[in-house]
């Protein structure tokens, strides 16, 4: 069966700060605090593995509010969503907006008009493999105070916030999050740009296959 529930938190970021370091000196969080109403939200988001043998790959990009919707309308708090494509949940593997495919080449800087359409349609970068601190750094470059944050995910059992803030579908057989996994609903970090688009965070588990059947599964 998939998460027990899955959604968006919407509200203003306040701070971010990081787990304490563990005997490696490795993190395994980055904790973000968003203020919405029921007070401050606290959102756990993965920067390594918990298992030996397991870290977090990401990507990072731009997307217009346009294409997230229609959840930058539901205005801030906790909205739950369907897990279907058209709800407004996400799904790293099936969301025209998140899947890669082929970029476009160009010999000379396309004029702004044509650059302003391919910011719309071109597609994020493939997955990103480094350290912790890497990963730490891609999130944190988006993480500015006083930016509305959209978080999706799960939502926290151990008071307001958020968690499973990742891919939540492909892990094996083997592995004890095998039965959450499920279809459109994908966890991810948005913050709001000045100018109106949205800085996206996304991550996975390198246990996590790329290819998923209907029900999630590798």
């Amino acid at each position: 069966m998939p998460l027990d529930a899955y959604g968006v938190l919407s509200g203003t970021l306040h701070r971010h700060f990081r787990d304490q370091p563990d005997a490696r000196g490795h993190w395994h969080h980055v904790n973000l605090e968003v203020d919405a109403p029921g007070g401050r939200h606290r959102c756990a988001v993965d920067v390594d593995g918990s298992r030996p043998g397991t870290a977090v790959q990401w990507k990072a990009f731009r997307l217009a509010p346009s294409i997230l919707e229609p959840v930058p309308a539901l205005g801030e708090g906790y909205h739950e969503l369907s897990t279907s494509s058209g709800s407004g949940a996400l799904d790293h593997l099936r969301h025209p907006a998140l899947v890669d495919r082929p970029g476009f080449l160009f010999v000379r800087r396309p004029p702004a008009p044509v650059r302003r359409f391919l910011d719309r349609i071109k597609p994020p970068r493939p997955w990103v493999s480094g350290s912790h601190l890497d990963a730490t750094a891609a999130l944190e470059s988006l993480l500015v105070p006083g930016r509305q944050a959209m978080v999706f995910g799960e939502p926290s059992a151990e008071g307001p916030g958020m968690r499973n803030v990742h891919q939540n579908q492909g892990d094996p057989v083997d592995s004890p999050w095998w039965p959450e996994n499920g279809v459109w609903q994908d966890g991810a970090v948005l913050t709001r740009r000045p100018d109106g688009w949205y800085d996206v965070f996304l991550s996975r588990f390198t246990g996590q296959a790329e290819h998923t059947d209907e029900a999630g599964h590798p």
